[in-house]
C-alpha cells in the first residue's frame, strides 16, 4: 500500500470520529481569537505591546510599528485569516494564510525568548497543522505521491491547442508596465541604500528639503515616517 493510500485511510478514519471534529472546531475558534485582537490593533495603527525598546522583542516591535502601512497590512492579514477560519467553507484557505504568519511569530518569540508568546505560539502552530491535516482531502493532490491521480484530471497531450493566447500575454505586458510605473511614480522621494544614492533625487544643490531627508535617514537614523513628515514640512516652507 502506497503512502497516498495510507494517508487517505488514516484521514478517512480520523474524519469519522466526532470528538476529533469537535477539536477541529475548538482550534478554529481559539486561533481566530488569538489573531483578531492583535490584528485589529495593527489595522488601526496602534501599538499592541508596552515592551521597552531595549528589550529584544520590544526593539523589533518598535521597528515593525514604524514600517507604516506594512504594519497595518500584517494586521489585516491576521484578521482575514482569523475570519476565514470561522467560516466552514473557507477553513482551508484560512489555515494556509494563518500558517506562515504564526510560524514567523513562533520563530521570533523563540529567538528573542519572549515570555508573552513563547508557549502559545508553538501551540498555535500545532493547532494550524492539525486543521490542515483535518482538511487533507481538499489539497491532497499537491503532494508528489498523489501526482499521478492529479495529472489524470488534466488535459492530455492530444487535447492541447496551439492557439496563441494574445489577450493573456497582453494582460501580462500591462501588469509589468503598471508595476514599473508604480515603483517610479508613486513615491516622490525614497531612502535608497546610501546617502549618496539618496541625494541623486535632489535635483538642485539648494534642495534643502531633499538633503535634510537623506540626512534624517542615513545620519540621524530616524524612522521613515518622521523623516517624511519633516520633508513635507520643509517642502511647504520652500514653496
Amino acid at each position: 500500500m502506497g503512502i497516498g493510500t495510507t494517508l487517505d485511510h488514516l484521514h478517512f478514519n480520523a474524519r469519522k470520529n466526532k470528538w476529533l471534529g469537535y477539536f477541529a472546531v475548538f482550534c478554529r475558534v481559539a486561533l481566530a481569537a488569538g489573531f483578531i485582537p492583535s490584528g485589529m490593533q495593527k489595522v488601526i495603527g496602534e501599538r499592541f505591546t508596552v515592551l521597552a525598546v531595549n528589550h529584544p522583542m520590544g526593539n523589533y516591535l518598535e521597528a515593525f510599528y514604524h514600517t507604516g502601512y506594512y504594519y497595518s497590512f500584517v494586521g489585516l492579514m491576521q484578521v482575514l485569516a482569523a475570519m476565514l477560519l470561522l467560516i466552514p467553507r473557507t477553513v482551508t484557505i484560512g489555515a494556509f494564510l494563518y500558517l506562515p504568519i504564526i510560524v514567523n511569530i513562533c520563530m521570533l518569540s523563540l529567538a528573542t525568548r519572549f515570555d508573552g508568546s513563547q508557549i502559545t505560539s508553538p501551540l498555535m502552530v500545532c493547532a494550524v497543522l492539525y486543521l490542515l491535516c483535518w482538511d487533507y482531502h481538499t489539497f491532497r493532490n499537491i503532494f508528489p505521491f498523489n501526482q499521478s491521480r492529479a495529472r489524470s484530471e488534466l488535459p492530455q497531450k492530444n487535447d492541447l491547442t496551439k492557439k496563441f493566447p494574445l489577450r493573456f500575454f497582453a494582460g501580462v505586458f500591462v501588469v509589468v508596465v503598471l508595476v514599473v510605473l508604480h515603483t517610479r511614480l508613486l513615491y516622490k522621494i525614497m531612502p535608497r541604500n546610501t546617502i549618496a544614492d539618496c541625494k541623486t533625487q535632489c535635483h538642485e544643490e539648494n534642495d534643502k528639503s531633499c538633503i535634510a531627508f537623506c540626512a534624517c535617514i542615513h545620519h540621524d537614523g530616524k524612522p521613515l515616517e518622521k523623516c517624511l513628515e519633516a520633508f513635507r514640512k520643509n517642502e511647504r516652507k520652500e514653496q
